[in-house]
């Protein structure tokens, strides 16, 4: 019961943290949806950062772990509406900006992860 209420205090907190950056960030002007990209490579950072402390001599504990990286991370990062906003620049024909979000996220995020491991080394 602990555990689900971690994950679900984390996520909570994770949710409205995207919502605000997206709110803030995301503009159907520049085409590219900077707030969910932004949520989603912070998200990729944070988790690169709380599992390498936690494989890094069990620094921080298996319920810090719960309610940092299931709930926040996983309240905070979006691949639903990462999904959904590829499928809007298909759809519309934005092909580049579509190029660049995708590959771009992918890239970037997975660099990110590396990143936040390399930081706690």
């Amino acid at each position: 019961m602990k555990q689900i209420l971690l994950v679900f205090i984390g996520g909570g907190t994770g949710s409205i943290a995207r919502y605000l950056i997206s709110k803030y960030l995301n503009s159907s002007s520049t085409g590219i949806p900077y707030g969910t990209f932004t949520a989603n490579i912070l998200g990729s950072l944070f988790i690169g950062i709380i599992l390498g402390l936690a494989l890094k001599n069990n620094v921080i504990s298996q319920n810090t772990v719960t309610l940092l990286a299931t709930g926040f991370c996983g309240g905070f990062t979006t691949f639903s509406t990462f999904a959904y906003e590829n499928h809007v620049l298909l759809k519309s024909g934005d092909f580049i900006n579509f190029m660049i979000y995708a590959v771009g996220s992918f890239i970037v995020g997975v660099l990110f992860i590396f990143l936040g491991m390399f930081i706690v080394k």
